[in-house]
């Protein structure tokens, strides 16, 4: 059994990690923000110890970090990864600034392995699937910053020898995902018999189950000869377009709605090409995708109707101001 700290555990992939350690055993200690949501925790927080602290304050993080002492830390809070989350003061503090802190406090006491969560967008618009070794051109203020908190563990891991890996995970999809995101509200229409507004048909994702991400979270952190300062890219390595998750939804839900295109403005990061080379991955890590883009979909509708009020929730969230946060 591990001693396990987790940033970001009230949000999606969070939450399903969480889920995942406490499955497997473990002791987990979460750092949560005074005023973070909690929905996605509620019905676990007897099961974790929970510990109120921001980031950005420096000199409480490590005397929390002191005490807790863990063998693995998980970092996944995030801002910024939303179209509506702009502030980019925020964006900064809370991707770069709390990442350098967070890091910093847990070489104190050393460690056996810190997970970063990073993002594809750290490369940009590629018109293929970069490598990990491939020039970053991030074309947003939220890819700007977790691209230096990517470099900054990479920079730590290299020169103090230090078990840091991040993950660059791509378009990660499942139970818990953010009620505004394109699966939840997609599911929800989809179970009345309507689409949602849509995007270009071209536009592409590589969508990876949540499920399989976890599962590369708890790998990277069990294997211990792991390069210091490793990045790996998470994703299937296989593109599905907007028009093949419609093609998918009319089939399995039986929807006879003539879906609407281009109802909604693309956003600038996307493009007609997103795909992950997952080939470190699956070389190193023994890591692979368990679960296609079908199959991912079958087992979230499924969460959804097994768990009447998560519905009924999300059907609330999704009417919400864009600006808040859940």
């Amino acid at each position: 059994m591990k001693t396990v700290v987790l940033t970001g555990a009230t949000g999606f992939i969070g939450a399903n990690l969480t889920r995942r350690l406490l499955k497997d055993g473990h002791s987990i200690h979460l750092l949560l923000r005074r005023d973070s949501p909690r929905w996605r925790i509620k019905d676990i927080a007897s099961d974790i110890v929970l510990h109120e602290i921001s980031l950005l304050e420096r000199d409480s993080l490590q005397k929390t970090l002191n005490k807790i002492r863990p063998d693995w830390i998980f970092h996944l809070a995030a801002f910024g990864g939303s179209s509506w989350q702009v502030d980019r003061k925020k964006i900064i503090e809370t991707n770069l600034l709390g990442t350098i802190n967070l890091l910093d406090a847990s070489m104190e006491n050393g460690f056996e392995a810190f997970l970063n969560a990073g993002t594809s967008s750290e490369y940009g618009l590629k018109d293929h699937p970069p490598s990990e070794t491939e020039l970053l051109e991030p074309n947003s203020c939220y890819a700007i910053a977790k691209a230096g908190a990517t470099n900054y563990c990479r920079h730590i891991g290299v020169t103090k020898k230090a078990r840091t890996v991040t993950l660059r995970l791509y378009s990660a999809f499942g139970p818990f995902e953010q009620p505004k995101r394109l699966m939840p509200v997609l599911i929800l229409k989809a179970l009345k018999g309507v689409f949602p507004p849509l995007v270009d048909p071209e536009v592409s994702r590589d969508f990876v189950y949540v499920d399989d991400v976890t599962d590369a979270f708890v790998i990277a952190a069990e294997f211990d000869k792991v390069e210091p300062g490793s990045i790996f890219n998470i994703g299937t390595g296989i593109q599905t377009k907007m028009r093949d998750v419609v093609a998918f939804a009319k089939k399995h839900f039986c929807i006879t709605a003539t879906p609407q295109w281009n109802a909604m403005n693309s956003r600038a990061w996307d493009t007609n090409i997103w795909i992950a080379n997952n080939k470190k991955a699956l070389e190193t890590l023994k890591w692979k995708p368990k679960f296609s883009f079908e199959e991912g979909m079958k087992k979230m509708t499924a969460w959804f109707l097994e768990n009447v009020e998560i519905q009924r929730l999300y059907e609330e969230l999704v009417n919400v101001p864009a600006n808040s946060e859940f």
